[in-house]
Protein backbone atom coordinates (compact mmCIF):
# COMPACT_ATOMS: atom_id res chain seq x y z
CA UNK A 1 0.00 0.00 0.00
CA UNK A 2 1.55 3.35 -0.83
CA UNK A 3 2.69 6.01 1.58
CA UNK A 4 0.00 8.25 -0.09
CA UNK A 5 -3.04 6.32 1.82
CA UNK A 6 -1.18 6.95 5.12
CA UNK A 7 -1.32 11.07 4.59
CA UNK A 8 -5.18 10.53 4.25
CA UNK A 9 -5.75 7.62 7.00
CA UNK A 10 -4.16 10.71 9.54
CA UNK A 11 -6.35 12.86 8.09
CA UNK A 12 -9.38 10.63 9.06
CA UNK A 13 -7.99 10.02 12.43
CA UNK A 14 -7.85 14.04 13.09
CA UNK A 15 -11.21 14.59 11.54
CA UNK A 16 -12.84 11.73 13.41
CA UNK A 17 -10.87 12.46 16.94
CA UNK A 18 -12.25 16.31 16.11
CA UNK A 19 -15.17 15.13 15.52
CA UNK A 20 -16.67 13.08 18.49
CA UNK A 21 -14.11 14.06 21.20
CA UNK A 22 -16.46 17.13 21.85
CA UNK A 23 -19.00 14.48 23.45
CA UNK A 24 -16.27 14.04 26.21
CA UNK A 25 -15.42 18.21 26.87
CA UNK A 26 -19.12 18.86 26.71
CA UNK A 27 -19.24 19.68 30.64
CA UNK A 28 -15.96 21.01 30.61
CA UNK A 29 -16.81 23.81 27.81
CA UNK A 30 -20.08 24.04 29.12
CA UNK A 31 -18.74 25.51 32.64
CA UNK A 32 -15.59 27.70 30.83
CA UNK A 33 -17.49 29.89 28.27
CA UNK A 34 -20.88 30.33 30.86
CA UNK A 35 -23.36 28.47 28.49
CA UNK A 36 -26.23 25.56 29.40
CA UNK A 37 -25.55 21.67 28.57
CA UNK A 38 -28.09 22.37 25.79
CA UNK A 39 -26.31 25.34 24.41
CA UNK A 40 -23.32 22.88 24.40
CA UNK A 41 -24.62 20.62 22.85
CA UNK A 42 -25.40 22.64 20.04
CA UNK A 43 -21.00 22.71 18.82
CA UNK A 44 -21.99 18.61 18.03
CA UNK A 45 -25.30 19.20 15.93
CA UNK A 46 -23.52 22.92 14.34
CA UNK A 47 -20.45 20.26 13.39
CA UNK A 48 -22.84 17.59 11.89
CA UNK A 49 -25.08 20.17 9.66
CA UNK A 50 -21.86 21.51 8.69
CA UNK A 51 -20.92 18.29 7.28
CA UNK A 52 -24.42 17.49 6.11
CA UNK A 53 -23.86 20.29 3.86
CA UNK A 54 -20.16 19.93 3.03
CA UNK A 55 -20.78 16.27 1.50
CA UNK A 56 -22.94 17.12 -1.07
CA UNK A 57 -22.93 21.44 -1.66
CA UNK A 58 -19.14 21.20 -1.84
CA UNK A 59 -18.14 18.61 -3.52
CA UNK A 60 -20.52 19.56 -6.47
CA UNK A 61 -18.77 22.96 -6.18
CA UNK A 62 -15.43 22.23 -5.70
CA UNK A 63 -15.66 19.26 -8.94
CA UNK A 64 -12.96 20.84 -10.90
CA UNK A 65 -10.63 21.61 -8.63
CA UNK A 66 -7.16 19.12 -9.22
CA UNK A 67 -7.63 16.65 -6.36
CA UNK A 68 -4.58 16.80 -4.78
CA UNK A 69 -5.38 20.94 -4.05
CA UNK A 70 -8.63 20.23 -2.76
CA UNK A 71 -7.35 17.85 -0.54
CA UNK A 72 -4.69 19.94 0.52
CA UNK A 73 -7.05 23.20 0.92
CA UNK A 74 -9.52 20.94 2.91
CA UNK A 75 -6.96 19.90 5.78
CA UNK A 76 -5.84 23.46 6.02
CA UNK A 77 -9.24 24.28 6.71
CA UNK A 78 -9.61 21.85 9.02
CA UNK A 79 -6.66 22.88 11.02
CA UNK A 80 -7.53 26.65 10.76
CA UNK A 81 -10.99 25.84 12.07
CA UNK A 82 -9.32 23.79 15.11
CA UNK A 83 -6.96 26.11 15.91
CA UNK A 84 -10.27 28.73 15.75
CA UNK A 85 -11.60 26.62 18.57
CA UNK A 86 -8.12 26.86 20.53
CA UNK A 87 -8.27 30.81 20.28
CA UNK A 88 -12.03 30.91 20.92
CA UNK A 89 -13.01 33.98 22.65
CA UNK A 90 -16.71 33.00 23.12
CA UNK A 91 -19.23 30.45 22.69
CA UNK A 92 -20.03 32.31 19.24
CA UNK A 93 -16.62 31.96 17.88
CA UNK A 94 -16.57 28.11 18.66
CA UNK A 95 -19.67 27.67 16.80
CA UNK A 96 -18.75 29.21 13.69
CA UNK A 97 -14.97 27.33 14.47
CA UNK A 98 -17.16 24.05 14.57
CA UNK A 99 -19.28 24.79 11.33
CA UNK A 100 -15.85 25.66 9.27
CA UNK A 101 -14.39 22.09 10.56
CA UNK A 102 -17.16 20.25 9.46
CA UNK A 103 -17.65 22.00 6.19
CA UNK A 104 -14.23 20.42 5.36
CA UNK A 105 -15.22 17.15 7.23
CA UNK A 106 -17.77 17.08 4.33
CA UNK A 107 -15.99 17.08 1.54
CA UNK A 108 -12.37 15.30 3.01
CA UNK A 109 -14.68 12.11 2.83
CA UNK A 110 -16.52 12.44 -0.75
CA UNK A 111 -13.48 13.23 -2.16
CA UNK A 112 -11.27 10.54 -0.26
CA UNK A 113 -12.37 7.70 -1.22
CA UNK A 114 -11.96 8.15 -4.68
CA UNK A 115 -8.35 9.60 -4.44
CA UNK A 116 -7.50 6.22 -2.32
CA UNK A 117 -8.58 4.16 -5.14
CA UNK A 118 -6.76 5.66 -7.17
CA UNK A 119 -3.57 5.03 -5.73
CA UNK A 120 -3.99 1.64 -6.00
CA UNK A 121 -4.45 -0.97 -8.77
CA UNK A 122 -8.68 -1.81 -9.18
CA UNK A 123 -8.54 -5.19 -7.33
CA UNK A 124 -6.91 -3.58 -3.78
CA UNK A 125 -10.05 -0.82 -3.78
CA UNK A 126 -11.90 -1.90 -1.53
CA UNK A 127 -8.67 -2.90 0.71
CA UNK A 128 -7.75 0.78 0.18
CA UNK A 129 -10.85 2.47 1.38
CA UNK A 130 -11.04 0.24 4.61
CA UNK A 131 -7.30 1.20 5.27
CA UNK A 132 -8.77 5.41 4.66
CA UNK A 133 -11.42 4.46 6.69
CA UNK A 134 -9.65 3.00 10.09
CA UNK A 135 -8.75 6.43 10.50
CA UNK A 136 -11.97 7.03 12.14
CA UNK A 137 -12.16 3.78 14.24
CA UNK A 138 -8.74 4.23 15.36
CA UNK A 139 -10.10 7.30 16.28
CA UNK A 140 -12.34 6.58 18.43
CA UNK A 141 -10.62 3.74 20.24
CA UNK A 142 -7.62 6.15 20.83
CA UNK A 143 -8.14 9.84 19.78
CA UNK A 144 -11.56 10.31 21.72
CA UNK A 145 -10.33 9.46 25.20
CA UNK A 146 -7.10 10.70 24.55
CA UNK A 147 -8.47 14.32 23.43
CA UNK A 148 -10.54 13.72 26.17
CA UNK A 149 -7.57 13.04 28.86
CA UNK A 150 -6.08 16.28 27.60
CA UNK A 151 -9.13 18.18 27.76
CA UNK A 152 -9.53 16.86 31.39
CA UNK A 153 -6.17 17.50 32.55
CA UNK A 154 -4.80 20.47 30.58
CA UNK A 155 -7.85 22.44 29.39
CA UNK A 156 -10.14 21.70 26.46
CA UNK A 157 -8.80 23.69 24.18
CA UNK A 158 -5.65 22.35 24.53
CA UNK A 159 -7.74 19.05 22.97
CA UNK A 160 -8.25 21.65 19.75
CA UNK A 161 -4.20 22.53 19.63
CA UNK A 162 -3.78 19.02 19.43
CA UNK A 163 -5.78 17.63 16.68
CA UNK A 164 -4.52 21.14 14.93
CA UNK A 165 -1.19 19.63 15.26
CA UNK A 166 -2.38 16.57 13.65
CA UNK A 167 -3.95 18.73 10.93
CA UNK A 168 -0.20 20.31 10.03
CA UNK A 169 0.78 16.60 10.28
CA UNK A 170 -1.91 15.60 7.49
CA UNK A 171 -1.29 19.05 5.15
CA UNK A 172 2.54 17.88 5.22
CA UNK A 173 2.04 14.06 4.48
CA UNK A 174 -0.55 14.61 1.74
CA UNK A 175 1.53 17.68 0.30
CA UNK A 176 4.88 15.52 0.10
CA UNK A 177 3.35 11.98 -0.68
CA UNK A 178 0.12 12.50 -2.77
CA UNK A 179 0.71 12.18 -6.23
CA UNK A 180 -0.69 15.39 -8.23
CA UNK A 181 -1.97 13.92 -11.05
CA UNK A 182 -4.74 11.79 -9.96
CA UNK A 183 -7.50 11.41 -12.20
CA UNK A 184 -10.70 12.14 -11.04
CA UNK A 185 -14.81 12.22 -12.58
CA UNK A 186 -17.10 15.04 -12.54
CA UNK A 187 -18.72 14.32 -8.93
CA UNK A 188 -22.35 14.77 -9.36
CA UNK A 189 -24.18 18.20 -9.73
CA UNK A 190 -26.63 19.76 -7.35
CA UNK A 191 -29.37 18.91 -9.71
CA UNK A 192 -28.63 14.80 -10.56
CA UNK A 193 -28.45 14.54 -6.20
CA UNK A 194 -31.68 16.37 -6.18
CA UNK A 195 -33.10 13.69 -7.74
CA UNK A 196 -31.57 10.95 -6.08
CA UNK A 197 -33.51 12.20 -3.70
CA UNK A 198 -36.93 12.35 -5.52
CA UNK A 199 -36.76 8.42 -5.44
CA UNK A 200 -38.78 7.27 -2.46
CA UNK A 201 -37.34 4.19 -1.72
CA UNK A 202 -33.75 5.96 -1.49
CA UNK A 203 -35.38 8.27 0.91
CA UNK A 204 -36.59 5.54 3.18
CA UNK A 205 -32.91 4.63 3.52
CA UNK A 206 -31.98 7.87 4.52
CA UNK A 207 -34.67 8.08 7.31
CA UNK A 208 -33.52 4.73 8.66
CA UNK A 209 -30.02 6.59 8.80
CA UNK A 210 -30.99 9.53 10.55
CA UNK A 211 -33.77 8.28 12.72
CA UNK A 212 -31.09 5.83 13.95
CA UNK A 213 -28.53 8.20 14.44
CA UNK A 214 -30.80 10.73 15.88
CA UNK A 215 -32.01 7.88 18.35
CA UNK A 216 -28.51 7.51 19.35
CA UNK A 217 -27.02 10.41 19.42
CA UNK A 218 -29.76 12.20 21.97
CA UNK A 219 -28.02 10.23 24.48
CA UNK A 220 -24.51 9.99 23.64
CA UNK A 221 -24.14 13.79 23.26
CA UNK A 222 -24.90 14.07 26.76
CA UNK A 223 -23.04 10.85 28.09
CA UNK A 224 -20.04 12.77 29.90
CA UNK A 225 -22.59 14.98 31.69
CA UNK A 226 -24.65 11.55 33.03
CA UNK A 227 -21.14 10.07 33.73
CA UNK A 228 -20.26 13.33 35.86
CA UNK A 229 -23.80 14.56 37.30
CA UNK A 230 -26.22 10.73 37.30
CA UNK A 231 -23.28 8.14 37.69
CA UNK A 232 -20.90 9.26 40.33
CA UNK A 233 -17.60 9.33 38.00
CA UNK A 234 -14.88 12.15 38.20
CA UNK A 235 -14.54 13.91 35.11
CA UNK A 236 -10.91 12.42 34.97
CA UNK A 237 -12.37 9.34 34.47
CA UNK A 238 -14.85 10.17 31.57
CA UNK A 239 -11.73 9.35 29.06
CA UNK A 240 -11.22 6.10 30.58
CA UNK A 241 -15.32 5.23 30.30
CA UNK A 242 -15.01 6.53 26.25
CA UNK A 243 -11.78 4.20 25.96
CA UNK A 244 -13.98 1.11 27.10
CA UNK A 245 -16.78 2.80 24.43
CA UNK A 246 -14.33 2.91 21.50
CA UNK A 247 -12.44 -0.51 21.93
CA UNK A 248 -16.49 -1.61 21.93
CA UNK A 249 -17.16 -0.13 18.79
CA UNK A 250 -14.66 -0.93 16.83
CA UNK A 251 -15.32 -4.60 17.86
CA UNK A 252 -19.31 -3.86 16.92
CA UNK A 253 -18.28 -2.08 13.54
CA UNK A 254 -16.50 -5.51 12.59
CA UNK A 255 -19.44 -7.50 14.15
CA UNK A 256 -22.18 -5.40 12.40
CA UNK A 257 -20.66 -6.22 8.75
CA UNK A 258 -20.27 -9.81 9.23
CA UNK A 259 -23.55 -9.88 10.03
CA UNK A 260 -24.58 -7.73 7.28
CA UNK A 261 -22.83 -10.33 4.90
CA UNK A 262 -24.31 -13.21 6.98
CA UNK A 263 -28.38 -12.24 7.59
CA UNK A 264 -28.87 -9.67 3.97
CA UNK A 265 -28.36 -5.35 5.24
CA UNK A 266 -32.49 -5.64 6.36
CA UNK A 267 -31.86 -8.64 8.58
CA UNK A 268 -28.70 -7.35 10.53
CA UNK A 269 -29.76 -3.78 10.73
CA UNK A 270 -33.65 -5.13 12.34
CA UNK A 271 -31.39 -7.00 14.99
CA UNK A 272 -28.87 -4.21 15.40
CA UNK A 273 -31.72 -1.34 15.92
CA UNK A 274 -33.66 -3.43 18.53
CA UNK A 275 -30.18 -3.85 20.57
CA UNK A 276 -29.71 -0.06 20.20
CA UNK A 277 -33.36 0.76 21.37
CA UNK A 278 -32.53 -1.47 24.75
CA UNK A 279 -29.69 0.00 25.42
CA UNK A 280 -30.84 3.13 25.60
CA UNK A 281 -33.58 2.25 27.75
CA UNK A 282 -31.22 0.31 29.48
CA UNK A 283 -29.16 2.96 30.49
CA UNK A 284 -32.05 5.43 32.29
CA UNK A 285 -32.13 2.73 34.56
CA UNK A 286 -28.43 2.03 34.84
CA UNK A 287 -27.48 5.51 34.90
CA UNK A 288 -27.21 6.00 38.70
CA UNK A 289 -24.58 2.64 39.23
CA UNK A 290 -21.22 2.85 37.81
CA UNK A 291 -20.89 -0.85 36.87
CA UNK A 292 -24.01 -0.93 35.53
CA UNK A 293 -23.61 2.03 33.20
CA UNK A 294 -19.86 1.28 32.33
CA UNK A 295 -21.46 -2.60 31.06
CA UNK A 296 -24.13 -1.02 29.36
CA UNK A 297 -21.65 1.73 27.76
CA UNK A 298 -19.51 -1.80 26.60
CA UNK A 299 -23.01 -2.75 24.93
CA UNK A 300 -23.81 0.64 23.48
CA UNK A 301 -20.33 1.15 21.59
CA UNK A 302 -21.04 -2.94 20.13
CA UNK A 303 -24.37 -1.37 18.38
CA UNK A 304 -23.61 1.87 18.28
CA UNK A 305 -22.19 1.82 14.45
CA UNK A 306 -22.33 -1.69 13.84
CA UNK A 307 -25.21 -0.82 11.20
CA UNK A 308 -22.96 1.14 9.70
CA UNK A 309 -21.66 -1.40 6.80
CA UNK A 310 -25.34 -2.85 6.69
CA UNK A 311 -26.92 1.30 5.92
CA UNK A 312 -23.83 1.70 3.14
CA UNK A 313 -24.93 -1.65 1.20
CA UNK A 314 -28.25 -1.25 1.79
CA UNK A 315 -28.53 2.30 -0.05
CA UNK A 316 -26.00 1.33 -2.51
CA UNK A 317 -28.51 -1.97 -3.67
CA UNK A 318 -31.67 0.60 -3.78
CA UNK A 319 -29.16 2.73 -5.64
CA UNK A 320 -28.41 0.10 -8.64
CA UNK A 321 -31.88 -1.38 -8.77
CA UNK A 322 -33.59 2.33 -8.61
CA UNK A 323 -30.93 4.81 -9.58
CA UNK A 324 -28.08 3.04 -11.40
CA UNK A 325 -26.42 6.16 -12.76
CA UNK A 326 -25.89 7.73 -9.60
CA UNK A 327 -24.97 5.26 -6.96
CA UNK A 328 -21.74 7.02 -5.82
CA UNK A 329 -24.17 10.57 -4.90
CA UNK A 330 -26.83 7.61 -3.11
CA UNK A 331 -24.26 6.54 -1.27
CA UNK A 332 -22.85 10.03 -0.19
CA UNK A 333 -25.91 11.32 1.03
CA UNK A 334 -26.29 8.64 3.38
CA UNK A 335 -23.50 10.18 4.74
CA UNK A 336 -25.50 13.49 4.92
CA UNK A 337 -28.35 11.26 6.07
CA UNK A 338 -26.27 10.49 8.77
CA UNK A 339 -24.83 13.73 10.14
CA UNK A 340 -28.15 15.49 9.74
CA UNK A 341 -29.35 12.40 12.53
CA UNK A 342 -26.37 13.53 14.51
CA UNK A 343 -27.93 16.92 14.41
CA UNK A 344 -31.24 16.56 14.99
CA UNK A 345 -30.22 13.94 17.90
CA UNK A 346 -27.80 16.17 19.89
CA UNK A 347 -30.43 18.79 19.28
CA UNK A 348 -33.38 17.16 20.58
CA UNK A 349 -30.75 16.04 23.71
CA UNK A 350 -30.46 19.57 24.43
CA UNK A 351 -34.42 20.31 24.37
CA UNK A 352 -35.24 16.96 26.75
CA UNK A 353 -31.74 17.94 29.28
CA UNK A 354 -33.42 21.75 29.57
CA UNK A 355 -37.34 20.20 29.80
CA UNK A 356 -37.50 17.03 31.03
CA UNK A 357 -33.93 15.82 32.66
CA UNK A 358 -30.82 14.37 31.67
CA UNK A 359 -31.47 10.97 32.49
CA UNK A 360 -34.38 10.78 30.39
CA UNK A 361 -32.03 10.92 27.28
CA UNK A 362 -31.49 7.48 27.00
CA UNK A 363 -35.26 5.70 27.17
CA UNK A 364 -36.69 9.04 24.75
CA UNK A 365 -33.73 8.04 22.27
CA UNK A 366 -34.71 4.29 22.56
CA UNK A 367 -37.97 5.22 21.41
CA UNK A 368 -36.38 6.75 18.29
CA UNK A 369 -34.60 4.07 17.70
CA UNK A 370 -37.31 1.53 17.35
CA UNK A 371 -38.78 4.17 14.93
CA UNK A 372 -35.86 3.16 12.78
CA UNK A 373 -36.37 -0.35 13.58
CA UNK A 374 -39.97 0.40 12.07
CA UNK A 375 -39.01 2.18 8.64
CA UNK A 376 -36.18 -0.84 8.40
CA UNK A 377 -39.19 -3.23 8.51
CA UNK A 378 -41.09 -1.39 6.02
CA UNK A 379 -38.27 -1.48 3.70
CA UNK A 380 -38.12 -4.91 3.90
CA UNK A 381 -41.52 -5.64 3.22
CA UNK A 382 -41.24 -3.12 0.07
CA UNK A 383 -38.64 -5.28 -0.82
CA UNK A 384 -40.32 -8.67 -0.81
CA UNK A 385 -43.48 -6.82 -2.34
CA UNK A 386 -41.55 -5.49 -5.30
CA UNK A 387 -38.72 -7.70 -5.32
CA UNK A 388 -35.51 -6.67 -7.40
CA UNK A 389 -32.87 -8.88 -9.37
CA UNK A 390 -30.33 -10.62 -7.58
CA UNK A 391 -28.86 -7.75 -4.96
CA UNK A 392 -25.25 -6.59 -6.01
CA UNK A 393 -22.98 -5.21 -2.97
CA UNK A 394 -24.04 -7.67 -0.46
CA UNK A 395 -20.15 -8.63 0.30
CA UNK A 396 -18.52 -5.55 -0.38
CA UNK A 397 -19.31 -4.01 2.94
CA UNK A 398 -16.50 -1.93 4.40
CA UNK A 399 -15.96 -3.16 7.90
CA UNK A 400 -15.36 0.24 9.32
CA UNK A 401 -17.07 3.58 10.50
CA UNK A 402 -17.68 5.51 7.30
CA UNK A 403 -18.81 8.20 7.79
Amino acid sequence: MPIALLALTISAFAIGTTEFVIVGLLPTIAADLGVNLPSAGLLVSLYAVGVAIGAPVLTALTGKAPRKLLLVSLMVLFTLGNLLAWQAPSYESLVIARILTGLAHGVFFSIGSTIATSLVPKEKAASAIAIMFTGLTVALVTGVPLGTFIGQHFGWRETFLAVAALGVLAIIGSAIFVPASIKHNQPASLLQQMKVLAEPRLLLVYAMTAVGYGGSFIAFTFLAPILTDISGFSANAVGLVMLVYGVSVAVGNIWGGKLADRRGPVGALKIIFLGLAAVLVVLSVAAPSKWLVIATVLVWGAVAFGNVAGLQVYVVQQAEHYTPRAVDVASGLNIAAFNLGIAGGAWGGGLIVEHVGLVHTGWIGGLVVLGAFGLTALSGRLDRLNPRPAAVGGGKSIHAVGH
